[in-house]
């Protein structure tokens, strides 16, 4: 087995006008859950389809396991398994059906087919509802199921393509369990997730993607480390209160200083020290912040460093300023 289970380089994706992917470059080593952060458009499901054999792309070229996925596409679908944003299921047949049906196109033994069904439906806890049409299903359950469909044929690679989109609490922290079943049973996984709790909970490495650029590709402590050990976060008055509040802070401590709208952000190391100089230095000037919180620096704080502006976890996202459209 390669030591790195995905490799991309330089990868191009164009529609008309609009850039979906602009030359971005990541390797993924195998047995790991890499995540592809970014928010609506930032071009995460492009490169994922691309990946999957899905799209072309119009330059760069990327590998899975070993095989280029233009040239050796057949390949690379034998060896993937792909959970999408939209449930690749027949809602018709019951999820005992579905798992078989797909066992069956991949000509596996009819035996197998149906053992391999069994296997996984118990393991995502899908037993009791098996032979239920799957429209009776809740979000989470038809979820879970997409999910195992991924995985019939045992596939050394998984791309699951924002898998928790849509469910709540509950259905997200269960299906972050199956997630790390999965890697603890040796298979790669590229995770794609606006949701930066997601991203900090199952990524052993993360991937930045903005406006289909890679701006940032680190573990997920290294990343934290750029900010320091402490954020303190301004709310001020309004916008124009908060850009002076930045344009004194700034230049007056080593500290890092990010506004976004009326929040101003200021990182760094020796919180407690930074923290009385900053209120006394707004205080002395005119600029009292409407409210203050002090924590330990989040993923949703390093995009904000990174990119100038945060992640959404919602699904509407914010504008789509380049990348795909969802």
């Amino acid at each position: 087995m390669p030591e790195n289970a995905i490799v991309v380089e330089g990868l191009v994706k164009r529609f008309k006008s609009l850039v979906a992917l602009d030359g971005i470059d990541f390797e993924v080593p195998a047995g790991m859950v890499f995540g592809l952060l970014g928010p609506n458009g930032a071009g995460k499901t492009t490169a994922i389809r691309i990946l999957a054999t899905i799209l072309h792309p119009d330059g760069g070229h990327a590998s899975v396991m070993g095989y280029d996925v233009v040239r050796q596409g057949s390949e690379v679908r034998y060896r993937i398994g792909l959970a999408g944003q939209n449930a690749a299921v027949d809602p018709n047949l019951t999820g005992r059906e579905n798992l078989q049906m797909i066992g069956t196109l991949a000509q596996m033994p009819s035996r197998e087919v149906k053992l391999r069904a069994a296997e996984l439906l118990h393991d995502f806890d899908l037993t009791d509802a098996a032979d239920r049409p799957l429209r009776t299903y809740s979000g989470g359950m038809r979820r879970r199921l997409d999910v195992a469909a991924a995985l019939v044929q045992r596939p050394p690679v998984i791309f699951l393509d924002e898998p928790t989109t849509g469910l709540d609490i509950q259905s997200r922290s269960e299906l972050w369990m199956h997630i790390g079943n999965l890697v603890s049973q040796g298979s790669t996984v590229l995770l794609t997730t606006q949701y930066l709790e997601e991203a900090d909970r199952l990524s052993d490495r993360i991937a930045v993607l903005d406006v289909g650029r890679v701006v940032a590709n680190d573990s997920v402590a290294n990343l934290k480390g750029r900010l320091g050990n402490t954020v303190i976060e301004l709310e001020m008055e309004n916008i124009e209160v908060a850009t002076r509040a930045e344009g004194l802070l700034a230049p007056a401590h080593t500290a890092k200083v990010e506004r976004n709208g009326t929040r101003v952000n200021v990182s760094a190391a020796n919180g407690p020290d930074v923290l009385y100089e900053v209120l006394h230095a707004l205080n002395t000037n005119g600029l009292p912040p409407k409210n203050v919180s002090v924590h330990e620096p989040s993923l949703d704080d390093v995009f904000l460093a990174i990119t100038g502006h945060r992640a959404v976890s919602d699904e509407s996202g914010p504008p789509v300023k380049g990348g795909d459209a969802r």
